[in-house]
């Protein structure tokens, strides 16, 4: 009899979202769409991006349960959107909300436009 080692779903979720995360420099994981968001947070958060004018992919977390489920342990935050700078979690809309009124937000996406 062999064993053959199995990977935990959460293994798989976890490399989906750092595949995700490598690929673009900025991505929001949000309620809905750029177009249609579907709460008023993620509204603000594409609004916020918009503003800074930096290009940004985005996941619409209600098209997959599996990376709604498992980014809330991968980032070890409960709520979205979650905005994701080089792989980095930045944080939800108040955050957001906050470095954009400081121009933090503006200056760290300034940089990834430079590169």
């Amino acid at each position: 009899l062999h064993s053959f080692p199995t990977r935990r779903s959460s293994d798989l979720v976890n490399e989906r979202i750092e595949d995700q995360l490598k690929n673009h420099a900025v991505l929001l994981y949000m309620k809905g769409t750029p177009y249609f968001p579907q709460c008023g947070f993620s509204s603000k958060a594409v609004q916020i991006l918009q503003a800074c004018e930096v290009e940004f992919a985005y996941v619409n977390i209600f098209d997959d349960d599996e990376i709604r489920e498992g980014l809330k342990e991968y980032s070890s935050w409960p709520t979205f959107p979650q905005l994701y700078v080089n792989g980095e979690l930045v944080g939800g809309a108040d955050i957001m909300i906050e470095m954009f009124e400081s121009g933090e937000l503006k200056t760290m996406l300034d940089k990834i436009k430079a590169a």
